[in-house]
Order: structure tokens, then sequence, then C-alpha cells
């Protein structure tokens, strides 16, 4: 099998293609196991993920521009 000569944290396995911190709380979040609300409109600009507590604590609303937050699942 070859790994198409990426080695490192390029490599398709690495957990850094898959780990994202809470915005609020820089708690490490697996975007494949845990329940990670994202801004939709600053999920791509201010990199807005939030776990689940710092969500509740927010009532839902992303503290950047006042929008709704919704899970990741619900994006896909």
């Amino acid at each position: 099998m070859s790994t198409a000569g990426l080695k490192g944290i390029n490599a398709a396995g690495h957990l850094g293609w898959v780990t994202r911190k809470c915005r609020i709380c820089a708690k490490k979040l697996d975007l494949t196991v845990d329940v990670v609300y994202v801004c939709k409109a600053c999920m791509h600009t201010r990199e807005a993920y939030f776990c689940p507590a710092d969500a509740k604590r927010l009532h839902y609303r992303c503290p950047f521009c006042r929008r709704e937050l919704v899970t990741l699942d619900e994006l896909s």
C-alpha cells in the first residue's frame, strides 16, 4: 500500500485533519466523534467551533455575529 509520499502531519490518518479547538475554552474536539456546534457565517473566517457546554452557555448564538449555532451534522 502506497502513501503517495505523504508522511507525518500530511498523512491522511493524522488527527490534525479532524481535530478543532473550541473557540472559548480551547477544548480539543474530534469532528468525527464529538458534538460540535458551528456558526455557518463564521466557520471559515474565524474558525468558530464550539463545544456543547459553551454553546449552551451562549444560548446557541454565535458571540461574533449573533446568528444561530448549528451542529456540524446539520450542515451535511
